[in-house]
This record gives C-alpha cells, sequence and structure tokens, in this order.
C-alpha cells in the first residue's frame, strides 16, 4: 500500500510557448521613431513594383526606382527626408551621376523629382500616410505636404495590405484629387503604363500584390514570369510542332492511300482494257468463223440468213 507521505501530485502540462508568450503581432519588427519599418510586406511589394515599372513611352536607361531610400527634398533644410516605401522617377539613369549607385535621392541633385510614389500602410503610419497629421512647430512638414507641395508628384497611391484598399490620387491643380479605382487600375499615360492589383505568386508567395501594367491591362513581366512564358511558348512550339509532324505523316498516310488506290484503279483500268481487247479478239474469232460457216453452208446449197 503506497503511504501518502509518498504521494506527488500530478500537475497539469506546461502549455506551449506558442500559447503563452507574445506573438509577432505583439512584437513588430519596427523602428519606434519610424513605425511601418520593416516587415517582409514591405520588402517583397515594393521588389514587385521595381521590377515591373517598365514605362513603354521612356528609354528604358532613362528610368530610376527605389524603395525604402532617404528622399531629401529641401536644399534649405538638407537633412530633412522622407522614404517612401517606392517611387518611381522618368528622366534620370539608374546611377548617380551615371557612376554609382545612389545611397540616397537627393532632389537638387538629380533632373526630376519622383514622378510616382507608393506608400504601404501601416497601424502607425495611416493618418500621415493619408494626409491626415498636421506638421508640427519646427519639425519638418508631412509626407502629405512634401508630395504635394514640396515635390509636387503627379500620382501617389496609398495601400492596404489589411484591407486590400488601394487609394490613389493625382495631382491637379496644385491639389491631390482622388481617383477612381472601381475598374481596378490606375491609369498613368503620361508613362503608357497602369497599376493595379493582382492575384498571384511573386517570389513563392501567392496573395493579393499591386504591380504595373500597360495601359491596356497586360502584364509587364518580371523574370521569372518571362522564364515561365517562354518555357511555356516552347512547350506550345512543341506541342504544335509535334501536331504537324502527326499532320504531316497522316498526310503522307493519306498519301501513299491515295497512290495505292491509284495503282488498284490503274491496275482495273488495265484488266478491263485487257479483258476488253480479249472479248474484241473472241468477238473477231467468233466472226471469222460466223463467216466460214456461212461459207460453208452455201456450198451445201444453204442460205444462212434463211
Amino acid at each position: 500500500m503506497t503511504s501518502v507521505f509518498n504521494y506527488i501530485p500530478q500537475s497539469d502540462p506546461p502549455l506551449p510557448p506558442h500559447l503563452t508568450l507574445p506573438t509577432m503581432y505583439d512584437l513588430p519588427s519596427e523602428n519606434p521613431e519610424e513605425p511601418g519599418l520593416p516587415d517582409d510586406f514591405h520588402f517583397f511589394q515594393p521588389l514587385l513594383l521595381r521590377l515591373t515599372f517598365q514605362p513603354t513611352n521612356w528609354n528604358p536607361d532613362l528610368v530610376y526606382s527605389a524603395a525604402d531610400l532617404n528622399l531629401y527634398y529641401d536644399k534649405n533644410h538638407t537633412l530633412w527626408y522622407k522614404r517612401p516605401d517606392w517611387f518611381g522617377v522618368v528622366g534620370v539613369g539608374k546611377l548617380y551621376q551615371g557612376r554609382d549607385l545612389r545611397l540616397s535621392y537627393v532632389t537638387w541633385q538629380e533632373n526630376a523629382n519622383p514622378f510616382v510614389v507608393v506608400e504601404l500602410l501601416s497601424p502607425g503610419t495611416e493618418d500621415e500616410d493619408l494626409g491626415e497629421t498636421e506638421q508640427k512647430e519646427n519639425k519638418p512638414p508631412t509626407k502629405w505636404k512634401v508630395y504635394k507641395d514640396i515635390l509636387r508628384v503627379p500620382y501617389y497611391i496609398v495601400f492596404s495590405r489589411y484591407t486590400n484598399e488601394v487609394q490613389p490620387y493625382h495631382l491637379v491643380g496644385g491639389r491631390y484629387e482622388a481617383t477612381d479605382f472601381s475598374n481596378g487600375r490606375l491609369l498613368v499615360p503620361e508613362l503608357g503604363l497602369s497599376l493595379g492589383l493582382w492575384q498571384g505568386t511573386f517570389l513563392g508567395i501567392d496573395q493579393l500584390w499591386l504591380r504595373w501594367f500597360t495601359l491596356e491591362g497586360e502584364f509587364i513581366l518580371f523574370a521569372e514570369e518571362e522564364a515561365q512564358s517562354a518555357k511555356q511558348e516552347a512547350q506550345l512550339a512543341k506541342q504544335e510542332a509535334q501536331l504537324a509532324k502527326q499532320e504531316a505523316e497522316l498526310a503522307k498516310q493519306k498519301a501513299t492511300e491515295a497512290e495505292q488506290k491509284a495503282t488498284e484503279a490503274e491496275q482495273k483500268a488495265t484488266e478491263a482494257k485487257q479483258e476488253a481487247e480479249l472479248a474484241k479478239q473472241e468477238a473477231a474469232e467468233e466472226k471469222i468463223k460466223a463467216a466460214k460457216l456461212a461459207e460453208q453452208l452455201r456450198q451445201l446449197g444453204i442460205i444462212p440468213e434463211q
């Protein structure tokens, strides 16, 4: 019998850490001074925009885009900057002064300001991204003011991956006017492009993405898609070649069958001709026999016609 003094009560097993400790939602990878950066989405989404930003009416050597790069905008306050999630410029090369990768984009050293800016909404940046914050005294201006009033960026787009909502703005008369996005794309005729949502797989991740299209709505392909497209075209060409080969073999088979039929018909015609000649010959022989018989009958005093 077990002594009560030796009994050790059994406690419930401890819960696994993922049920008791903070999750990634509780511990976002953010800089408290610059909320919204960084995270996986802020890496992949701008990369897709960068890969598909190929204006159709501009020389590719004069097209530049960047993500999470300091954008300096005021030569009177040279340390003031904004850091768009993604921005695109036309009229400048991919290298600074044609010789070096950019460390930042300094507008007073460049030939053009950004033509389009995309901000990805985060809980800590939503108000400023949508122009709902006011400039604080003795502080740099807000994003909205910089993009609208200082840099005069023609197209400003805000995208929320939490609601899949795209809010595009077009600079008209010095003011940002909300642009209709009900058809799923924002037309940017100056670049020969349109910006829209796409449900697809990018770098192995399937979700809703923001990407560039042609004005007509055709995909601007990135390298992985181009390779896949080339592979599909090669497979299609192979299938078409196999089909053509099968059709050629079928045509050859039909030609052989037609040739055999023609040969058979020729043989039958020859046989018919031979039979006709034989019949003619037999008829001639019968005619000769009849003539001889008639002559013999006449010699006997018999008139054959009677």
